[in-house]
This record gives structure tokens, C-alpha cells and sequence, in this order.
């Protein structure tokens, strides 16, 4: 990532004249600094810092030397998400030291409060926003992202104080919401990580092979499809007079035959044939038409 270069180290040349004109110590391995020394050190190149010409190379030099005798802050941060693959670590180390620059940039002294503590919630902060925005397998909400997370806490409160799963009304009543938003958060989890078709699954039967979950997928059902058809049409039907919503019922809900309905409303087959062709006719145009939602 382009903001993480400011961590490369200049040569022992070019930190020896900068370290000479910020009034600062040469430090030309700042990442073996311990962190004790750190918090020591961190103070000095603060101060200097405030009063250096943004872009110079003094400045260059102290803002560089701040962020690499910190990153073991970045590193302890990192540490408690160890469970994840090593690709996922060196995104987590990239993400948490942008955390830290922004830290750096926006600390002052005079905030009367140790860097360490000032600098761990922007790390952090920076590593769950990664996790936020990238482990998501559909678009959510930030709302129900943010409601997921408070759902799992209050799951987990409950179910070690009641010894059992908590219910939609229990979860409601710690959190303070709704049931049916307690539904929705459940729902908006279901989001959160999706695993690939190609996943290996242990074949039920005892059997010493494996299958993978898109051999447990069932075809597509045409018939789907015409949920989001009657949907559509429920606002052109409710349009149609009353005969002509009987005549529909009728032909398509009852099945009955164009004879069967002739003989019920007083009319000929051959009327019923006309009338439930102008219907039909008016209602495809109505679905063929974009300005119906």
C-alpha cells in the first residue's frame, strides 16, 4: 500500500544530516528500538516534530524514525487476530501501520496522554474497518454490520449467564431493539463469509471420500421464477374490474375450462376466449412496460 513506503528507511547518510539539523539522536535501526526505549525516544521526535517545516527532510526524517520505533505497537495490535492465514496477517500488518501513520499525524504532546494508548485504538480501529469492508460475502448495511457484531456479544452474555441459548425476546430486551430487528440482524450474519462450492465435505454414509457443497446444491426450480412474476403482477391484477379479476381466478387459480367459466358468469365460450385474451394482452404490456416497478 502507498502509505506504508513513509516506513522505508532512508540510508545512515541522509539520517546522520537530518538527525544533525532536527537537533534530534541518529537512530539508524530504529526498528530494533524496544518498545521501552520507544515510548522514551517517541516523546523527543514528537516535540521536534511540531515545529519542523512539513516535507523537509528533517521532518521526513522524524516522522519516519517515529513510525518505525512504533511499529512493534502494530505488531501487538496484529497479534490478536493470529488465527488468521499468513496472507491475511501481512494485509492485517499493512492495514494496522496505516492506523499508526494516521496516529503519528494527529498526536500532540500536549494531549497530556502516552502515545501507546492514543495510537492502539487508530490502529485497531483501521484493522476492524479492513475486516468490515472486505469479509463481507453480499452487501449489508453498516447498520446490520454493526448490529451483527452487537447480536454475537449479547448471544454470548446471555448464553453464559442463562447456560442455554438466549431467545429473539431475550436478545430484544439486552440489546434494545426490536424482535424483528433482532431477526434482521441474525439474517444480515448470514452474509458475513461464504465458503467456495469447491469446499471439501466429509461424504455422509461413513464413506472415505469427499464431496465438495456444490454437490449438495439442488437444481434450479424454474418455478422460482414465477414468485417475482405474481409479484409484479398483483398491482395490474388489483387494476382489472371486478369480472375480469373473477375471469382470471377462474381460468388460472381454479382451472377451470372457458366453458365451465361461460356457463357461471352467462356469457359464451367465445366471449370468454376474447375476454381473456384483452386481459392478457393488458397485462403482459404492463410488465413489459420499465416504468412499472
Amino acid at each position: 500500500m502507498a502509505a506504508v513506503t513513509a516506513v522505508r528507511t532512508t540510508d545512515t547518510a541522509h539520517r546522520a544530516a537530518a538527525a544533525e539539523d532536527t537537533l534530534l539522536p541518529q537512530i539508524d535501526q530504529p526498528l530494533k528500538i524496544s518498545p521501552k526505549d520507544a515510548r522514551e525516544l517517541s516523546r523527543q521526535f514528537f516535540d521536534r516534530l511540531a515545529v519542523l517545516e512539513e516535507g523537509t527532510p528533517e521532518h521526513q526524517y522524524a516522522r519516519n524514525t517515529l513510525i518505525e520505533m512504533n511499529l512493534s505497537l502494530v505488531r501487538y495490535a496484529a497479534a490478536r487476530f493470529r488465527s488468521r492465514s499468513q496472507g491475511e496477517m501481512e494485509d492485517i500488518v499493512q492495514v494496522g501501520t496505516i492506523g499508526l501513520i494516521k496516529a503519528i499525524d494527529r498526536f500532540e504532546l500536549s494531549r497530556e496522554v502516552e502515545f501507546t494508548s492514543f495510537a492502539v485504538p487508530y490502529i485497531v480501529g483501521e484493522i476492524k474497518r479492513f475486516f468490515r469492508d472486505t469479509s463481507w460475502a453480499v452487501h449489508v448495511p453498516r447498520r446490520l454490520q454493526e448490529a451483527r457484531v452487537e447480536l454475537a456479544k449479547a448471544t454470548e452474555e446471555l448464553r453464559t449467564r442463562l447456560g442455554r441459548t438466549p431467545t429473539t425476546r431475550e436478545l430484544s430486551e439486552l440489546m434494545c431493539l426490536s424482535e424483528e430487528e433482532v431477526i434482521e440482524a441474525r439474517k444480515a450474519s448470514n452474509g458475513y463469509n461464504s465458503s467456495s462450492l469447491d469446499a471439501a465435505l466429509t461424504a455422509d454414509g461413513g464413506a472415505d471420500g469427499e464431496a465438495v457443497l456444490a454437490d449438495f446444491i439442488g437444481e434450479e426450480d424454474p418455478s422460482l421464477e414465477l414468485v417475482e412474476d405474481f409479484n409484479s403482477l398483483a398491482p395490474l391484477i388489483a387494476e382489472l374490474d371486478e369480472r375480469q379479476r373473477r375471469i382470471i381466478h377462474l381460468r388460472f387459480v381454479e382451472e377451470r375450462t372457458q366453458a365451465q367459466i361461460g356457463e357461471e358468469l352467462g356469457i359464451s365460450q367465445m366471449h370468454v376466449s376474447r375476454l381473456i385474451t384483452r386481459i392478457i394482452k393488458r397485462l403482459r404490456a404492463g410488465l413489459l412496460d420499465p416504468a412499472v416497478a
